[in-house]
């Protein structure tokens, strides 16, 4: 699969900014924090760095690749690659190239106590204008600094929980948490009630947008508030008129799988008080159902819709921007397998969405890496681009959800075949899977986002 953080050949860079911070500063360990843009924010375990200082470690890793010096893989070792650069051994969870001429090309900017690693520059050049999506980096920091408060930054914390048998423990802070968060978005609608008559929720796929959204009802329904939700799920095409991506296959992320005439017209209708009957869309057959859903918005509701195109201005056009209060849910991972391995977002969110099309959708593990790339494209085209458009992001993933979401995951693996093309990807999330000790999911909360996945949830999910 084309996913950029799995190109071996970035990972070779990662293996040159670990072996040049390991040289200019011997007694620090280098942290690679999480993912932003299209980079990585990276610093030193206990210090700042300085502006210079990420200069010189920038000039020094074009000098390592410069040199092209020998890298040598080990073999596989307790789910890491190993790698011998220079006399260090190195332990990555994916793989990299050993030819370094070869590596991905680069730039560090300077953020916060670190830098970002900018690989956008392969792309768009060393001209483009990095600009930092400050919304998700408050996201990111805000998480960081909650785990870092409660002493969980690593997988093994995370796994030492469950050893003690703490796992309650461990899922009730995650799913308080998360209800504060819900409740202060609630509340911070609230406080706008008398000009808004739409929610929009959107985000990238499987980020728990429609669990999110029914959550939010209650806590604007606690708040006095009447939300009426709408999903945009419901206003696919039928699947023969469904436009296709440029290799053929049926391309469900764009906004036009949409029907964007009667949906926006049925908006106007509701946000103008009037009863309209809204569509059902049957994932298994492809088609809209024969029956419909009554619907209409009094004076004292709210309209609450949800999609990965909400935030997309070209899906109502004619709405004030002062009638709608717009979040955006992306399912952040947080922990890290260890200080130089992290666990990119989009891994998660994969395993997400098998779990859940295999159980829901009647889709099996091999269509949907079929049609993940087609997913991630449409994500880059239709969604990433407009989060910053956002009046909050809220981070829906859950410190301990890979550790539930773990056997569920394996059985829709392995019915992938050694001779199927997605076999290394097979492998890639097994391998991932396995640094996550697997616990009980009988007393996971029933309204909780993992519930969207793995089953069980109150809420009713189309």
């Amino acid at each position: 699969m084309g996913e950029p953080h799995l190109r071996e050949r970035r990972q070779t860079i990662k293996l040159g900014l670990l072996k040049v911070a390991k040289d200019l500063f011997p007694d620090e360990a280098f942290w690679t924090v999480y993912s932003i843009g299209d980079g990585v924010y990276c610093r030193l375990e206990k210090s700042a760095l300085s502006i210079r200082e990420v200069k010189l470690i920038e000039d020094k890793v074009r000098e390592w690749v410069a040199s092209n010096p020998e890298i040598t893989y080990m073999g596989k070792k307790g789910g890491y690659f190993q790698y011998k650069v220079e006399g260090i051994v190195v332990d990555t969870i994916y793989r990299a190239s050993t030819n370094v001429s070869e590596a991905e090309k680069f730039r560090l900017i300077p953020f916060e106590e670190g830098f970002i690693s900018d690989y956008s520059v392969e792309e768009k050049g060393f001209e483009y204008e990095f600009v930092l999506p400050e919304l998700l980096a408050k996201t990111y920091h805000d998480n960081h600094r909650w785990l870092s408060n409660i002493n969980l930054e690593m997988v093994s914390d995370l796994n030492e929980y469950i050893y003690q048998g703490r796992e309650l423990e461990l899922q009730n802070m995650a799913e308080a948490l998360q209800e504060k968060q819900i409740g202060e978005i609630a509340d911070m609608i609230l406080s706008q009630k008398r000009s808004l008559r739409l929610i929009l929720i959107s985000g990238p796929s499987s980020s728990g947008k429609t669990t999110f959204a029914q959550r939010l009802s209650t806590q604007l329904r606690v708040n006095g508030l009447k939300p009426v939700p709408l999903s945009m799920d419901n206003y696919f095409v039928n699947r023969e008129v469904n436009p296709v991506d440029s290799e053929g296959n049926y391309d469900f992320e764009t906004i036009r799988a949409l029907d964007l005439q009667l949906l926006q017209e049925q908006v106007h209708k509701l946000i103008d008080g009037e009863k309209v009957e809204t569509p059902i869309y049957d994932f298994f057959t492809g088609h809209r159902k024969p029956e419909t859903v009554t619907m209409q918005l009094g004076p004292s509701e709210i309209l609450v819709m949800e999609g990965i195109h909400a935030l997309n201005p070209e899906l109502l056009p004619n709405i004030g921007r002062s009638a709608a209060f717009k979040v955006y849910v992306s399912a952040l991972f947080g922990l890290n397998v260890d200080l130089a391995n992290r666990i990119p977002t989009t891994e998660v969110r994969l395993l997400r969405r098998m779990v859940r099309d295999g159980r829901e959708r009647g889709v099996g593990s091999e269509e949907t890496l079929e049609r993940w790339g087609s997913v991630r494209r449409g994500e880059t085209e239709y969604v990433f681009k407009y989060q910053e458009e956002a009046d909050v992001m809220f981070n829906s993933s859950l410190l301990y959800e890979l550790n539930a979401i773990r056997p569920f995951a394996e059985e829709q693996l392995h019915q992938i075949s050694e001779d199927s093309p997605h076999f290394e990807t097979r492998e890639r999330l097994i391998n991932l899977l396995t640094f996550f000790k697997p616990i009980d999911v009988s007393k996971i909360p029933f309204n909780s986002i993992v519930r969207e996945f793995i089953g069980g949830s109150i809420y009713k999910h189309k």
